[in-house]
């Protein structure tokens, strides 16, 4: 059995920015022109009016300021709201393919290793843009990995689970190293007209780097133990997929076909089974809350981190043991606990302990319990 670390990590971030103030003025311009059209229905009282968003109202919901996305243009077109990506040609890399490439090329850097060496590619990601062939297949050949490759779809839990995956295999020797990518364009599957949802989510790519610890060439993470979960609820769900077209109503723009969720019971089920969860991790590793020294927790709401931090630690973190980067970045799936670890890592010393843990649709949560070396 080896052991196995994390030993490098990047993040690509798109350079299209959409503050709050944009993203309201959008919205409230396709909230009037929605209620024009609908007046009459509306003061007969057959159709609700849309209420207008708020940049007061964004902040206080999510902790969220601005979010990074592949097209700003369409979004905040009032007649289109989504990305409006190019068509590519079968023989050009696919968007994913191109972000993925990015964020791997800076995490091998970091590790010191070369692509060719990888012999795992793991594309874990909330929404792949075909069914097949697998977008990871497609990464493992613009990179030039060896191996093989397969995409994994946990939703926001798809990073920490592609993490187990790599790290399982890693430790058995049936891999030596491995890269886990997580493109996640969200801005393409998130309802940009839906008030209560508008705001949430962002796009980025992140990477990290799975090997031996005896293979790494600098600093690295060791991955002491990983640990996943889940329980299945509807109150977060997309209902898209291929069988689309062969329903009675698969062809018209149905709400369920983009993001949806109940946001009052996400909160009220998942910050307990969160919390929960990682209090057994670490339990079980012999590690006590006092010992924890980081935790990079998924960036989807501020409340809710603040929550799961003072339930694990048992006191109020301070900023530096649980970063946010909500704030910059908005919710970015399964990439966000990637990013508050990739930009808030390198001032631990050896021998501190942290815990990476993602959460979201399922419910699915995943853990990652990591010491510095």
């Amino acid at each position: 059995m080896f052991k196995p670390a994390i030993t490098g990590t990047g993040v690509f971030t798109p350079d299209q920015i959409i503050t709050n103030d944009e993203l309201v003025a959008s919205f409230n311009a396709y909230a009037d022109k929605m209620n024009a059209q609908n007046a009459e229905a509306i003061a007969a009282g057959d159709v609700e009016p849309i209420q207008h968003s708020s940049s007061a109202f964004i902040f206080k919901a999510s902790g969220i300021e601005q979010r990074h996305v592949l097209d700003k243009k369409g979004v905040l077109n009032p007649d289109v709201m989504h990305p409006e990506l190019r068509q590519r040609s079968d023989d050009e890399p696919s968007i994913m393919t191109e972000m993925a490439l990015k964020a791997c090329q800076t995490a091998l850097e970091q590790a010191q290793v070369d692509a060719s060496d990888i012999d795992l590619v793991i594309c874990a990601a909330s929404n792949m843009e075909r069914a097949y062939p697998a977008v990871a297949i497609e990464i493992q050949k613009e990179l030039g990995a060896q191996g093989f490759a397969f995409d994994m779809n946990v939703a926001c839990s798809s990073a920490t689970f592609g993490i187990q995956a790599a790290a399982d295999m890693v430790r058995a020797g049936s891999v030596r190293k491995a890269i886990v990518v997580n493109p996640e364009i969200c801005s393409g599957h998130l309802e940009w007209r839906d008030r209560d949802c508008h705001f949430i989510f962002g796009d980025v790519a992140t990477a990290s780097v799975i090997e031996r610890t005896d293979d790494a060439q600098g600093s690295h993470f060791e991955i002491l133990s990983t640990r996943c979960a889940t329980q299945f609820s509807n109150n977060i769900r997309n209902n898209n997929g291929f069988l689309r077209r062969s329903r009675p109503d698969g062809v018209n723009d149905r709400r369920d076909m983009q993001f949806m969720q109940n946001g009052r019971k996400v909160f009220k089920e998942v910050v307990p089974m969160v919390s929960a969860h990682m209090l057994a991790h670490i339990a079980e590793e012999g590690i006590a809350p006092e010992q924890l020294d980081r935790l990079w927790l998924h960036q989807a709401n501020k409340s809710m981190n603040d929550f799961i931090g003072k339930k694990v630690l048992g006191r109020t973190p301070d900023a530096s043991e649980q970063p946010n980067i909500l704030q910059d970045y908005a919710n970015t799936s399964s990439a966000g606990s990637i990013i508050a670890f990739s930009k808030y890592s390198a001032d631990l010393t050896p021998g501190n302990i942290g815990v990476i843990c993602s959460f979201g649709a399922g419910y699915s949560v995943g853990s990652v319990v990591v010491r510095r070396h």
